[in-house]
Protein backbone atom coordinates (compact mmCIF):
# COMPACT_ATOMS: atom_id res chain seq x y z
CA UNK A 1 0.00 0.00 0.00
CA UNK A 2 1.33 3.62 -1.04
CA UNK A 3 1.53 5.63 1.42
CA UNK A 4 -0.04 9.43 1.98
CA UNK A 5 2.63 11.08 0.22
CA UNK A 6 2.41 8.93 -2.87
CA UNK A 7 -0.99 8.80 -3.59
CA UNK A 8 -1.89 11.25 -6.30
CA UNK A 9 -4.45 13.54 -4.60
CA UNK A 10 -5.94 15.37 -7.39
CA UNK A 11 -7.34 15.07 -11.25
CA UNK A 12 -5.04 15.50 -13.92
CA UNK A 13 -5.75 16.92 -17.47
CA UNK A 14 -7.11 13.67 -18.73
CA UNK A 15 -9.32 13.13 -15.93
CA UNK A 16 -11.27 16.89 -16.44
CA UNK A 17 -11.49 16.09 -19.59
CA UNK A 18 -13.86 13.00 -19.34
CA UNK A 19 -15.46 14.71 -16.32
CA UNK A 20 -16.27 17.42 -19.02
CA UNK A 21 -17.45 15.33 -21.91
CA UNK A 22 -19.99 13.88 -19.09
CA UNK A 23 -21.10 17.31 -18.95
CA UNK A 24 -21.26 18.64 -22.09
CA UNK A 25 -22.94 15.43 -23.36
CA UNK A 26 -25.64 15.72 -20.74
CA UNK A 27 -26.33 19.36 -21.93
CA UNK A 28 -26.65 18.59 -25.38
CA UNK A 29 -28.88 15.87 -25.19
CA UNK A 30 -31.65 18.66 -23.36
CA UNK A 31 -30.75 20.91 -26.20
CA UNK A 32 -31.32 18.26 -28.94
CA UNK A 33 -35.04 17.44 -27.20
CA UNK A 34 -35.62 21.28 -26.70
CA UNK A 35 -34.84 22.73 -30.36
CA UNK A 36 -34.15 19.43 -33.15
CA UNK A 37 -35.90 16.72 -31.53
CA UNK A 38 -39.40 15.77 -33.98
CA UNK A 39 -41.76 15.99 -31.71
CA UNK A 40 -41.02 19.49 -29.38
CA UNK A 41 -41.34 19.32 -26.10
CA UNK A 42 -43.81 22.48 -25.63
CA UNK A 43 -46.82 20.69 -24.41
CA UNK A 44 -47.66 19.33 -21.06
CA UNK A 45 -48.13 15.10 -21.80
CA UNK A 46 -44.35 15.63 -24.18
CA UNK A 47 -43.07 17.29 -21.31
CA UNK A 48 -43.92 14.99 -18.44
CA UNK A 49 -44.86 11.93 -20.09
CA UNK A 50 -42.52 12.14 -23.02
CA UNK A 51 -46.15 12.10 -25.39
CA UNK A 52 -46.49 8.17 -23.63
CA UNK A 53 -44.22 6.32 -26.24
CA UNK A 54 -41.07 5.74 -24.38
CA UNK A 55 -39.08 2.44 -25.21
CA UNK A 56 -38.13 -0.36 -22.75
CA UNK A 57 -34.92 -0.04 -23.04
CA UNK A 58 -34.31 3.79 -21.89
CA UNK A 59 -37.14 3.83 -19.34
CA UNK A 60 -35.43 1.28 -17.53
CA UNK A 61 -32.17 2.76 -17.81
CA UNK A 62 -33.80 6.20 -16.35
CA UNK A 63 -35.23 3.80 -13.44
CA UNK A 64 -31.95 2.33 -12.62
CA UNK A 65 -29.84 5.56 -13.15
CA UNK A 66 -32.61 7.12 -10.75
CA UNK A 67 -32.68 4.69 -7.79
CA UNK A 68 -28.83 4.26 -7.53
CA UNK A 69 -27.72 7.56 -6.62
CA UNK A 70 -24.56 8.47 -5.70
CA UNK A 71 -25.55 7.77 -1.98
CA UNK A 72 -25.08 4.26 -2.88
CA UNK A 73 -22.14 4.13 -5.51
CA UNK A 74 -20.11 6.38 -2.15
CA UNK A 75 -22.39 4.85 0.73
CA UNK A 76 -22.64 1.67 0.31
CA UNK A 77 -19.02 0.82 0.09
CA UNK A 78 -18.22 2.69 3.27
CA UNK A 79 -21.05 0.71 4.99
CA UNK A 80 -19.70 -2.47 4.34
CA UNK A 81 -15.88 -0.82 5.25
CA UNK A 82 -17.86 0.34 8.78
CA UNK A 83 -21.05 -1.53 9.49
CA UNK A 84 -19.87 -5.21 7.53
CA UNK A 85 -22.11 -6.98 5.14
CA UNK A 86 -25.71 -7.50 7.19
CA UNK A 87 -26.86 -4.64 4.47
CA UNK A 88 -26.05 -6.41 1.33
CA UNK A 89 -29.03 -8.43 2.44
CA UNK A 90 -31.67 -5.99 1.07
CA UNK A 91 -31.31 -7.90 -1.90
CA UNK A 92 -33.52 -10.61 -0.85
CA UNK A 93 -36.90 -8.57 -1.07
CA UNK A 94 -36.41 -7.13 -4.30
CA UNK A 95 -37.84 -10.12 -6.29
CA UNK A 96 -40.88 -9.73 -4.20
CA UNK A 97 -41.12 -6.14 -3.78
CA UNK A 98 -41.21 -5.69 -8.02
CA UNK A 99 -43.60 -8.56 -7.68
CA UNK A 100 -45.91 -6.35 -6.04
CA UNK A 101 -45.69 -3.62 -7.65
CA UNK A 102 -46.31 -4.48 -10.87
CA UNK A 103 -49.54 -6.41 -9.78
CA UNK A 104 -51.34 -4.77 -7.03
CA UNK A 105 -50.42 -1.08 -7.88
CA UNK A 106 -49.33 -0.48 -11.30
CA UNK A 107 -52.84 -1.70 -12.90
CA UNK A 108 -54.43 0.80 -10.82
CA UNK A 109 -52.14 3.73 -11.92
CA UNK A 110 -52.21 2.59 -15.38
CA UNK A 111 -56.17 2.01 -15.87
CA UNK A 112 -56.57 5.68 -14.43
CA UNK A 113 -53.90 6.78 -16.78
CA UNK A 114 -52.60 10.02 -14.63
CA UNK A 115 -50.25 12.14 -14.98
CA UNK A 116 -49.45 12.45 -10.92
CA UNK A 117 -50.07 10.12 -8.73
CA UNK A 118 -51.73 12.13 -6.42
CA UNK A 119 -54.67 12.45 -8.63
CA UNK A 120 -55.20 8.95 -7.78
CA UNK A 121 -55.56 10.48 -3.73
CA UNK A 122 -58.31 12.82 -5.21
CA UNK A 123 -60.35 10.25 -7.07
CA UNK A 124 -60.34 7.65 -4.34
CA UNK A 125 -60.54 10.58 -1.11
CA UNK A 126 -61.00 14.06 -1.86
CA UNK A 127 -58.69 16.86 -2.71
CA UNK A 128 -57.69 17.51 0.71
CA UNK A 129 -55.72 14.19 1.06
CA UNK A 130 -54.72 14.78 -2.40
CA UNK A 131 -53.27 17.71 -0.98
CA UNK A 132 -51.75 16.01 1.43
CA UNK A 133 -49.86 13.27 -0.26
CA UNK A 134 -48.73 16.05 -2.74
CA UNK A 135 -47.24 17.86 0.12
CA UNK A 136 -45.66 14.95 1.86
CA UNK A 137 -43.94 13.26 -1.50
CA UNK A 138 -42.68 17.36 -2.29
CA UNK A 139 -40.89 17.31 1.07
CA UNK A 140 -39.04 14.06 1.02
CA UNK A 141 -37.74 15.37 -2.62
CA UNK A 142 -36.62 18.46 -0.77
CA UNK A 143 -34.62 16.36 1.73
CA UNK A 144 -33.58 13.80 -0.54
CA UNK A 145 -31.99 15.90 -4.06
CA UNK A 146 -29.63 18.11 -1.39
CA UNK A 147 -28.25 14.39 -0.27
CA UNK A 148 -27.64 13.28 -3.95
CA UNK A 149 -25.99 16.64 -4.68
CA UNK A 150 -23.86 16.45 -1.64
CA UNK A 151 -22.32 13.39 -2.34
CA UNK A 152 -20.38 13.83 -5.63
CA UNK A 153 -19.88 17.53 -4.69
CA UNK A 154 -18.25 16.05 -2.37
CA UNK A 155 -16.08 13.26 -3.87
CA UNK A 156 -15.13 15.59 -6.26
CA UNK A 157 -14.08 18.29 -3.92
CA UNK A 158 -11.62 15.70 -2.69
CA UNK A 159 -10.00 14.54 -6.06
CA UNK A 160 -10.03 17.86 -7.16
CA UNK A 161 -8.95 20.18 -4.38
CA UNK A 162 -12.00 22.16 -5.30
CA UNK A 163 -14.32 23.36 -2.35
CA UNK A 164 -17.79 21.68 -2.36
CA UNK A 165 -19.87 25.25 -2.20
CA UNK A 166 -18.36 25.71 -5.42
CA UNK A 167 -19.08 22.49 -7.82
CA UNK A 168 -22.48 22.18 -5.87
CA UNK A 169 -23.76 24.89 -8.25
CA UNK A 170 -22.11 23.84 -11.40
CA UNK A 171 -23.43 20.41 -11.22
CA UNK A 172 -27.13 21.98 -10.51
CA UNK A 173 -27.19 24.51 -13.52
CA UNK A 174 -26.28 21.80 -16.06
CA UNK A 175 -29.01 19.24 -14.43
CA UNK A 176 -31.23 22.36 -14.14
CA UNK A 177 -30.56 22.90 -17.91
CA UNK A 178 -31.47 20.34 -19.66
CA UNK A 179 -34.20 19.16 -17.12
CA UNK A 180 -35.85 22.52 -17.73
CA UNK A 181 -35.25 22.40 -21.80
CA UNK A 182 -35.55 19.03 -22.59
CA UNK A 183 -38.34 17.71 -20.00
CA UNK A 184 -38.49 13.78 -19.75
CA UNK A 185 -37.37 12.51 -22.38
CA UNK A 186 -34.33 14.03 -22.21
CA UNK A 187 -34.30 13.02 -18.62
CA UNK A 188 -34.30 9.31 -19.76
CA UNK A 189 -31.69 9.76 -22.07
CA UNK A 190 -29.51 11.48 -20.07
CA UNK A 191 -30.21 8.78 -17.97
CA UNK A 192 -29.21 6.23 -20.05
CA UNK A 193 -25.85 7.64 -20.77
CA UNK A 194 -24.99 8.31 -17.13
CA UNK A 195 -26.15 4.46 -16.08
CA UNK A 196 -24.01 3.43 -19.13
CA UNK A 197 -20.98 5.78 -17.40
CA UNK A 198 -21.73 4.34 -13.66
CA UNK A 199 -21.66 0.84 -15.20
CA UNK A 200 -18.39 0.67 -16.63
CA UNK A 201 -16.71 2.76 -13.95
CA UNK A 202 -17.92 0.56 -10.96
CA UNK A 203 -17.01 -2.59 -13.28
CA UNK A 204 -12.90 -1.59 -14.11
CA UNK A 205 -12.54 -0.35 -10.37
CA UNK A 206 -13.97 -3.57 -9.06
CA UNK A 207 -11.66 -5.13 -11.24
CA UNK A 208 -8.20 -3.20 -10.71
CA UNK A 209 -8.97 -3.05 -7.09
CA UNK A 210 -9.15 -7.08 -7.28
CA UNK A 211 -6.67 -7.82 -8.80
CA UNK A 212 -3.95 -5.46 -7.46
CA UNK A 213 -4.93 -6.97 -3.71
CA UNK A 214 -4.17 -10.45 -5.08
CA UNK A 215 -7.74 -11.59 -6.29
CA UNK A 216 -11.42 -12.42 -5.03
CA UNK A 217 -10.04 -14.98 -2.54
CA UNK A 218 -7.69 -12.66 -0.97
CA UNK A 219 -10.30 -9.98 -0.27
CA UNK A 220 -12.43 -12.12 0.68
CA UNK A 221 -10.23 -13.30 3.68
CA UNK A 222 -8.54 -10.01 4.88
CA UNK A 223 -12.56 -9.64 5.13
CA UNK A 224 -13.64 -12.46 7.38
CA UNK A 225 -10.33 -12.56 9.51
CA UNK A 226 -11.77 -8.70 9.73
CA UNK A 227 -14.89 -9.51 10.95
CA UNK A 228 -16.95 -8.25 7.95
CA UNK A 229 -18.49 -10.63 6.50
CA UNK A 230 -22.40 -11.03 8.46
CA UNK A 231 -25.31 -11.94 6.21
CA UNK A 232 -27.55 -13.79 9.15
CA UNK A 233 -27.67 -12.07 12.38
CA UNK A 234 -31.05 -13.11 13.16
CA UNK A 235 -31.49 -11.34 16.51
CA UNK A 236 -35.00 -10.02 16.67
CA UNK A 237 -34.27 -6.93 18.64
CA UNK A 238 -35.58 -3.96 16.66
CA UNK A 239 -33.01 -1.85 18.04
CA UNK A 240 -30.03 -3.67 16.14
CA UNK A 241 -29.50 -1.19 13.34
CA UNK A 242 -28.91 -3.87 10.89
CA UNK A 243 -29.70 -7.24 11.19
CA UNK A 244 -31.13 -9.60 8.50
CA UNK A 245 -34.82 -9.20 9.83
CA UNK A 246 -34.23 -5.22 10.09
CA UNK A 247 -32.69 -5.29 5.99
CA UNK A 248 -34.96 -7.59 4.80
CA UNK A 249 -38.37 -6.34 6.15
CA UNK A 250 -37.73 -2.61 6.31
CA UNK A 251 -36.35 -2.78 2.76
CA UNK A 252 -39.19 -4.49 1.69
CA UNK A 253 -41.52 -1.34 2.68
CA UNK A 254 -39.10 1.09 1.71
CA UNK A 255 -38.70 -0.03 -1.82
CA UNK A 256 -42.19 -0.89 -2.05
CA UNK A 257 -43.02 2.79 -0.99
CA UNK A 258 -40.29 4.25 -3.31
CA UNK A 259 -41.62 2.28 -6.13
CA UNK A 260 -44.70 1.43 -5.77
CA UNK A 261 -46.62 5.16 -5.42
CA UNK A 262 -43.64 7.19 -5.70
CA UNK A 263 -44.56 9.91 -8.73
CA UNK A 264 -41.44 9.23 -10.50
CA UNK A 265 -41.49 5.72 -11.01
CA UNK A 266 -45.41 5.69 -11.89
CA UNK A 267 -44.36 8.86 -13.89
CA UNK A 268 -41.85 6.75 -16.19
CA UNK A 269 -43.95 3.53 -16.20
CA UNK A 270 -47.59 5.62 -17.55
CA UNK A 271 -44.86 6.52 -20.10
CA UNK A 272 -44.48 3.05 -21.32
CA UNK A 273 -47.51 2.35 -24.31
CA UNK A 274 -48.74 -0.91 -22.38
CA UNK A 275 -49.32 -2.49 -18.69
CA UNK A 276 -47.21 -5.46 -20.14
CA UNK A 277 -43.95 -3.08 -21.22
CA UNK A 278 -44.44 -1.60 -17.71
CA UNK A 279 -44.22 -4.25 -16.22
CA UNK A 280 -40.93 -6.06 -18.18
CA UNK A 281 -39.44 -2.79 -17.28
CA UNK A 282 -39.71 -3.04 -13.91
CA UNK A 283 -38.30 -6.46 -13.89
CA UNK A 284 -35.02 -5.09 -15.65
CA UNK A 285 -35.08 -2.35 -13.07
CA UNK A 286 -35.04 -5.42 -10.57
CA UNK A 287 -32.13 -6.80 -12.32
CA UNK A 288 -30.10 -3.65 -12.98
CA UNK A 289 -30.43 -2.64 -9.39
CA UNK A 290 -29.28 -5.98 -7.81
CA UNK A 291 -26.23 -5.76 -10.21
CA UNK A 292 -25.18 -2.66 -8.75
CA UNK A 293 -25.90 -2.77 -5.25
CA UNK A 294 -24.04 -6.04 -5.33
CA UNK A 295 -20.84 -4.30 -7.15
CA UNK A 296 -21.17 -1.27 -4.43
CA UNK A 297 -21.07 -3.95 -1.97
CA UNK A 298 -18.30 -6.18 -2.79
CA UNK A 299 -16.29 -2.44 -3.86
CA UNK A 300 -16.06 -2.00 0.09
CA UNK A 301 -15.18 -5.26 0.56
CA UNK A 302 -12.19 -4.46 -1.75
CA UNK A 303 -11.58 -1.11 0.00
CA UNK A 304 -11.19 -3.01 3.29
CA UNK A 305 -9.09 -5.50 2.21
CA UNK A 306 -6.84 -2.93 0.93
CA UNK A 307 -6.83 -0.91 4.19
CA UNK A 308 -7.06 -4.05 6.54
CA UNK A 309 -3.50 -3.23 8.47
CA UNK A 310 -4.01 0.67 8.19
CA UNK A 311 -7.53 2.55 8.46
CA UNK A 312 -7.20 5.86 6.43
CA UNK A 313 -9.82 7.46 8.41
CA UNK A 314 -8.32 6.80 11.78
CA UNK A 315 -4.75 7.93 9.98
CA UNK A 316 -6.28 11.12 9.15
CA UNK A 317 -5.87 10.78 5.27
CA UNK A 318 -9.62 11.64 5.22
CA UNK A 319 -12.31 12.73 7.45
CA UNK A 320 -15.60 10.58 6.64
CA UNK A 321 -16.12 6.92 6.25
CA UNK A 322 -18.03 8.54 3.28
CA UNK A 323 -14.57 9.70 1.36
CA UNK A 324 -13.31 6.55 1.16
CA UNK A 325 -14.26 5.08 -2.23
CA UNK A 326 -12.41 8.29 -4.01
CA UNK A 327 -9.53 8.10 -1.93
CA UNK A 328 -9.16 4.40 -2.57
CA UNK A 329 -9.76 5.42 -6.60
CA UNK A 330 -6.59 7.55 -6.10
CA UNK A 331 -4.50 5.20 -4.24
CA UNK A 332 -4.67 2.66 -6.39
CA UNK A 333 -5.76 3.74 -9.82
CA UNK A 334 -4.52 7.27 -9.93
CA UNK A 335 -1.73 5.81 -12.57
CA UNK A 336 -4.13 5.23 -14.68
CA UNK A 337 -5.33 8.13 -17.05
CA UNK A 338 -8.65 9.48 -17.28
CA UNK A 339 -10.25 6.60 -14.76
CA UNK A 340 -10.79 8.54 -12.09
CA UNK A 341 -12.36 11.00 -13.97
CA UNK A 342 -14.66 8.70 -15.01
CA UNK A 343 -15.28 7.23 -11.67
CA UNK A 344 -16.16 10.72 -10.26
CA UNK A 345 -18.40 11.10 -13.03
CA UNK A 346 -19.95 8.14 -12.38
CA UNK A 347 -20.72 9.30 -9.28
CA UNK A 348 -21.69 12.49 -10.77
CA UNK A 349 -23.86 10.28 -13.03
CA UNK A 350 -25.92 8.89 -10.35
CA UNK A 351 -26.19 12.58 -8.89
CA UNK A 352 -27.28 14.02 -11.80
CA UNK A 353 -30.02 10.94 -13.16
CA UNK A 354 -31.23 11.47 -9.43
CA UNK A 355 -31.70 15.08 -9.35
CA UNK A 356 -33.15 15.68 -13.15
CA UNK A 357 -35.97 12.78 -12.29
CA UNK A 358 -36.89 14.53 -8.93
CA UNK A 359 -37.48 17.67 -10.41
CA UNK A 360 -39.10 16.57 -13.43
CA UNK A 361 -41.25 14.09 -11.01
CA UNK A 362 -41.65 17.49 -8.38
CA UNK A 363 -42.85 19.69 -11.20
CA UNK A 364 -45.39 17.10 -12.36
CA UNK A 365 -47.00 16.91 -8.78
CA UNK A 366 -46.41 20.65 -8.42
CA UNK A 367 -48.47 22.11 -11.85
CA UNK A 368 -50.97 19.23 -11.83
CA UNK A 369 -51.62 18.88 -8.01
CA UNK A 370 -50.90 22.47 -6.80
CA UNK A 371 -51.44 25.06 -9.34
CA UNK A 372 -53.42 23.42 -12.28
CA UNK A 373 -56.90 22.58 -9.69
CA UNK A 374 -56.36 26.42 -8.36
CA UNK A 375 -56.49 28.31 -11.95
CA UNK A 376 -59.70 29.22 -12.86
CA UNK A 377 -59.03 29.86 -16.31
CA UNK A 378 -57.41 27.02 -17.94
CA UNK A 379 -53.29 27.59 -19.54
CA UNK A 380 -52.46 26.77 -23.26
CA UNK A 381 -50.22 25.08 -23.62
CA UNK A 382 -47.13 26.80 -24.09
CA UNK A 383 -48.21 28.88 -21.16
CA UNK A 384 -48.01 25.47 -18.74
CA UNK A 385 -44.84 24.53 -20.46
CA UNK A 386 -43.15 27.95 -19.71
CA UNK A 387 -44.55 27.36 -16.12
CA UNK A 388 -43.30 23.62 -15.98
CA UNK A 389 -39.85 25.28 -17.03
CA UNK A 390 -39.82 28.03 -14.65
CA UNK A 391 -40.89 25.80 -11.76
CA UNK A 392 -37.64 23.24 -12.59
CA UNK A 393 -35.41 26.39 -12.13
CA UNK A 394 -36.96 27.65 -8.62
CA UNK A 395 -36.84 24.39 -6.89
CA UNK A 396 -33.02 23.45 -8.00
CA UNK A 397 -32.43 26.58 -6.56
CA UNK A 398 -33.89 25.86 -3.34
CA UNK A 399 -32.55 22.22 -3.74
CA UNK A 400 -29.26 23.36 -3.75
CA UNK A 401 -29.64 25.66 -0.98
CA UNK A 402 -30.47 22.93 1.07
CA UNK A 403 -26.95 21.51 0.63
CA UNK A 404 -25.79 23.16 3.65
CA UNK A 405 -27.81 20.99 5.83
CA UNK A 406 -26.74 18.22 4.79
CA UNK A 407 -22.93 18.57 5.95
CA UNK A 408 -24.42 18.05 9.19
CA UNK A 409 -25.90 14.74 8.94
CA UNK A 410 -24.19 11.51 9.82
CA UNK A 411 -23.78 8.53 7.47
CA UNK A 412 -25.00 9.31 3.93
CA UNK A 413 -27.03 5.60 3.92
CA UNK A 414 -28.43 6.02 7.52
CA UNK A 415 -29.29 10.08 6.96
CA UNK A 416 -31.01 9.59 3.58
CA UNK A 417 -33.15 5.93 4.89
CA UNK A 418 -34.10 8.11 7.80
CA UNK A 419 -35.39 11.17 6.74
CA UNK A 420 -37.08 9.74 3.10
CA UNK A 421 -39.29 7.53 5.71
CA UNK A 422 -40.88 10.59 7.35
CA UNK A 423 -42.81 10.87 4.03
CA UNK A 424 -42.30 7.34 2.58
CA UNK A 425 -44.29 5.40 4.97
CA UNK A 426 -47.36 7.89 5.73
CA UNK A 427 -47.61 7.80 1.80
CA UNK A 428 -47.54 4.29 1.43
CA UNK A 429 -50.03 3.78 3.90
CA UNK A 430 -52.49 6.38 2.76
CA UNK A 431 -52.04 4.77 -0.46
CA UNK A 432 -52.52 1.02 0.36
CA UNK A 433 -55.58 2.45 2.13
CA UNK A 434 -57.52 3.75 -0.83
CA UNK A 435 -56.53 0.65 -2.94
CA UNK A 436 -56.92 -2.75 -0.53
CA UNK A 437 -59.64 -1.35 1.97
CA UNK A 438 -63.11 -0.29 0.16
CA UNK A 439 -64.66 1.18 2.89
CA UNK A 440 -62.00 3.86 4.18
CA UNK A 441 -63.17 7.42 3.96
CA UNK A 442 -60.88 10.47 3.18
CA UNK A 443 -61.54 11.37 6.82
CA UNK A 444 -59.70 8.56 8.19
CA UNK A 445 -57.18 8.19 5.22
CA UNK A 446 -56.07 12.55 5.82
CA UNK A 447 -55.84 11.30 9.93
CA UNK A 448 -53.91 8.41 9.03
CA UNK A 449 -51.21 10.08 6.92
CA UNK A 450 -50.78 13.45 9.18
CA UNK A 451 -50.80 11.51 12.58
CA UNK A 452 -48.19 8.61 11.09
CA UNK A 453 -46.09 11.18 9.62
CA UNK A 454 -45.65 13.27 12.85
CA UNK A 455 -44.84 10.21 14.40
CA UNK A 456 -41.69 9.82 12.02
CA UNK A 457 -40.62 12.63 11.64
CA UNK A 458 -40.02 13.36 15.22
CA UNK A 459 -38.76 9.91 15.84
CA UNK A 460 -36.38 10.62 12.43
CA UNK A 461 -35.27 13.83 13.39
CA UNK A 462 -34.55 13.29 17.03
CA UNK A 463 -32.45 10.01 16.09
CA UNK A 464 -30.22 12.43 13.90
CA UNK A 465 -29.91 14.99 16.02
CA UNK A 466 -28.83 12.57 18.81
CA UNK A 467 -26.55 10.95 16.49
CA UNK A 468 -25.20 14.48 16.09
CA UNK A 469 -24.40 15.00 19.83
CA UNK A 470 -22.77 11.48 20.13
CA UNK A 471 -25.96 10.34 22.35
CA UNK A 472 -27.08 7.33 19.88
CA UNK A 473 -24.22 5.59 18.45
CA UNK A 474 -23.99 1.94 16.96
CA UNK A 475 -21.35 -0.32 17.21
CA UNK A 476 -18.42 -0.51 13.52
CA UNK A 477 -16.54 -3.10 13.08
CA UNK A 478 -12.90 -2.90 14.66
CA UNK A 479 -10.12 -1.18 12.40
CA UNK A 480 -6.35 -1.74 12.50
CA UNK A 481 -3.48 1.26 12.09
CA UNK A 482 -0.87 -1.46 12.86
CA UNK A 483 0.11 -1.06 9.09
CA UNK A 484 1.15 2.44 9.05
CA UNK A 485 4.35 3.65 9.46
CA UNK A 486 5.97 3.08 12.69
CA UNK A 487 6.06 6.68 14.26
CA UNK A 488 2.61 7.42 13.67
CA UNK A 489 1.66 4.68 15.20
CA UNK A 490 3.86 5.56 18.09
CA UNK A 491 2.04 8.87 18.51
CA UNK A 492 -1.65 7.15 18.01
CA UNK A 493 -1.04 4.86 20.87
CA UNK A 494 0.32 7.39 23.09
CA UNK A 495 -2.52 9.65 22.56
CA UNK A 496 -4.77 7.31 22.62
CA UNK A 497 -3.72 5.43 26.14
CA UNK A 498 -3.20 8.79 27.68
CA UNK A 499 -4.26 8.77 31.42
CA UNK A 500 -5.57 12.23 30.99
CA UNK A 501 -8.27 10.92 28.07
CA UNK A 502 -11.65 10.08 30.12
CA UNK A 503 -14.50 8.74 28.27
CA UNK A 504 -17.51 11.35 28.71
CA UNK A 505 -20.36 9.58 30.12
CA UNK A 506 -23.48 9.40 27.79
CA UNK A 507 -27.09 9.45 28.65
CA UNK A 508 -28.67 6.45 27.66
CA UNK A 509 -30.91 7.39 24.55
CA UNK A 510 -34.70 7.67 24.48
CA UNK A 511 -36.20 3.34 23.38
CA UNK A 512 -37.81 5.41 19.80
CA UNK A 513 -34.46 6.84 19.19
CA UNK A 514 -33.14 3.63 19.52
CA UNK A 515 -34.94 1.41 17.07
CA UNK A 516 -33.85 0.59 13.51
CA UNK A 517 -33.92 3.37 11.05
CA UNK A 518 -34.68 0.64 8.66
CA UNK A 519 -37.83 -0.40 10.27
CA UNK A 520 -39.38 3.91 10.02
CA UNK A 521 -41.06 2.97 6.68
CA UNK A 522 -42.90 0.15 7.76
CA UNK A 523 -44.05 1.94 10.84
CA UNK A 524 -45.53 4.69 9.16
CA UNK A 525 -48.02 2.43 6.82
CA UNK A 526 -48.94 0.55 9.16
CA UNK A 527 -49.96 3.55 11.77
CA UNK A 528 -51.23 5.37 8.57
CA UNK A 529 -53.56 1.81 8.12
CA UNK A 530 -54.29 1.30 11.07
CA UNK A 531 -55.41 5.00 12.17
CA UNK A 532 -56.88 5.14 9.02
CA UNK A 533 -59.35 2.07 9.81
CA UNK A 534 -60.27 3.43 13.33
CA UNK A 535 -61.29 7.22 12.12
CA UNK A 536 -63.03 5.65 8.91
CA UNK A 537 -64.75 3.20 11.41
CA UNK A 538 -65.73 6.34 13.36
CA UNK A 539 -66.83 7.99 10.89
CA UNK A 540 -68.92 5.74 8.84
CA UNK A 541 -67.26 3.22 6.45
CA UNK A 542 -67.73 3.81 3.18
CA UNK A 543 -70.31 1.77 0.66
CA UNK A 544 -68.97 -0.80 -1.56
CA UNK A 545 -71.24 0.63 -4.40
CA UNK A 546 -69.39 3.76 -3.50
CA UNK A 547 -66.15 3.23 -4.53
CA UNK A 548 -65.14 1.80 -8.34
CA UNK A 549 -62.93 -1.10 -8.96
CA UNK A 550 -60.75 0.84 -11.34
CA UNK A 551 -59.78 2.48 -7.90
CA UNK A 552 -59.17 -0.73 -6.62
CA UNK A 553 -56.36 -3.40 -6.32
CA UNK A 554 -56.87 -5.99 -9.08
CA UNK A 555 -55.47 -8.19 -6.10
CA UNK A 556 -58.88 -7.74 -3.93
CA UNK A 557 -61.21 -7.37 -6.78
CA UNK A 558 -62.01 -11.41 -6.50
CA UNK A 559 -63.27 -10.57 -2.62
CA UNK A 560 -65.34 -7.58 -3.62
CA UNK A 561 -69.47 -8.64 -2.76
CA UNK A 562 -70.61 -6.86 -5.60
CA UNK A 563 -68.75 -8.13 -8.49
CA UNK A 564 -70.39 -6.24 -10.96
CA UNK A 565 -68.47 -3.05 -12.93
CA UNK A 566 -69.71 0.45 -12.14
CA UNK A 567 -69.87 1.18 -15.86
CA UNK A 568 -70.73 4.86 -15.05
CA UNK A 569 -67.94 5.05 -12.63
CA UNK A 570 -65.66 3.99 -15.00
CA UNK A 571 -66.78 6.14 -17.50
CA UNK A 572 -66.88 9.41 -15.35
CA UNK A 573 -63.30 8.49 -14.51
CA UNK A 574 -61.98 7.63 -17.98
CA UNK A 575 -63.59 10.80 -19.56
CA UNK A 576 -62.51 13.68 -16.89
CA UNK A 577 -60.89 16.30 -18.87
CA UNK A 578 -57.43 16.96 -16.60
CA UNK A 579 -56.72 12.64 -16.90
CA UNK A 580 -57.26 12.79 -20.56
CA UNK A 581 -54.59 15.49 -21.43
Amino acid sequence: MDTEDDVRRYFDVFDYIVFAIMLVVSALIGVYFAFFAKVKQNTTSEYLMGGKTMGIFPISMSLIASYISGISLLGLPAEMYTYGTQFWMILTSEILVSLVMAYAYLPVFYTLQITSSYEYLNLRFNNTVRLLGSILFLTKMLLYIPIVIYVPALAFSQVTGINLHLVTPVVCIVCIFYTTLGGLKAVVWTDTVQTIIMFVALIITVVIGTLRIGGIDEVWLRNLDGGRIDFFNMDLDPTIRHSFWTVTIGNFFSWLASCSINQAMVQRCLAMPTLKSARITVGILVVGIMALVSMCCFMGLVIYAQYHKCDPVTRGWIQKSDQLLPYFIMDTAGDIPGLPGMFVSGVFSAALSSMSTGLNSMTGVIFEDLIKPRIKQPLTESQASFLMKLIVVIVGTICVALVFVVEKLGALIQAAGSLGAITAGPLLGVFSLGMFFPGATSQGALAGGLLSGSLITWISIGTQAQMAQGIVRFPQKPVSVEGCSADWVAEYLRLTLSPNTKPIPVEAPFFLYRISYMYYTAIGAFLAIILGLVVSYLTGFNKEKEISRDLLSPVIHRFLKNKQTFENNHFELTLKPEICT
